[in-house]
């Protein structure tokens, strides 16, 4: 499509531009965009439509660096994939019954949130595209193997995972901006993230969608319209406050990324399950 083209464009722009030390991260945020065969066939199209010739060998050299750092990366996160795996394996035990050890869907609220204090518990560095590939490969597992209940946990799981990784990302936003209008460091911002986060946010929108997020999506219904009506939040209020949240956050994570999908994918539900109040 026309959106898949211009993300892989403005992506071979970045990474053609990048310093070559500078690869293997970007690489990895995208691993599953820059090592599909599409994405080398449009470098090869660029490279043909271009008249520049520096434009071309800056092209050409990309497409052979990107083989070599693909390898690179693929063999560096294979054991950290094995942790992920492991990170999963414990959100998705959690979804479990305690005594029986059954899957019982549709889960309980007990298991939902047991399920989201097992990801809660988790660092946002293990938030990462690794744990999110995890997700996605068990999930494409057990559909092919009939396991509907299988496929709604991870489906659970990447809910979970939107829900707290927007969450702590807003919270750092916010620490962010205070600390640049202050002319305070990082390390300030750090601090300043750590006190709203024991605060919550400033305005009842923002707190509203703050308590949105750490709701199961099955409460969205019952959460927005009582939310709305105890503190007075109206419904353009409310979803002025996610849009502000989806160019903060989500315009901020890396194009193409399973991140940016999952958490820009969870907040147009909210969006719609905002406007059907």
């Amino acid at each position: 499509s026309a959106a898949d083209l211009a993300v892989m464009d403005d992506m071979i722009t970045k990474l053609s531009n990048a310093k070559p030390y500078e690869l293997p991260n970007a690489v990895s945020r995208a691993i599953r965009v820059v090592s599909s065969p599409q994405f080398f066939l449009r470098i090869a199209e660029k490279a043909d439509e271009s008249t520049d010739p520096v434009e071309k060998e800056k092209l050409g050299a990309l497409a052979e660096n990107l083989v070599n750092t693909i390898q690179a990366v693929v063999s560096m996160t294979e054991e950290s994939l094995d942790e992920r795996a492991k990170d999963v394996e414990r959100v998705v035990k959690a979804a479990s019954e305690p005594d029986s050890g059954e899957f019982l869907v549709p889960l309980s609220k007990e298991r939902v949130d047991a399920m989201r204090k097992a990801v809660e518990e988790l660092e946002q560095g293990d938030l990462n595209e690794g744990f999110l590939s995890t997700v996605d490969a068990w999930m494409n597992k057990a559909h092919q193997d009939g396991m509907d209940g299988m496929v709604t946990i991870m489906q659970k799981a990447l809910q979970i995972y939107a829900g707290t990784a927007i969450s702590r990302a807003r919270i750092q936003l916010q620490a962010n901006v205070g600390a640049a209008l202050s002319g305070e460091d990082q390390a300030a911002a750090d601090a300043a993230a750590a006190a709203a986060r024991e605060e919550g946010a400033t305005s009842a929108a923002s707190a509203l969608l703050e308590k949105i997020l750490h709701v199961d999506t099955d409460e969205w219904d019952v959460e927005i319209r009582s939310g709305c009506q105890e503190s007075g939040v109206t419904k353009e209020a409310l979803i002025s406050e996610v849009q502000k949240t989806m160019e903060g956050v989500i315009l901020g994570l890396e194009n193409g990324s399973m991140a940016q999908r999952v958490q820009a994918e969870y907040l147009r539900e909210l969006v719609t399950r905002i406007e059907a109040m």
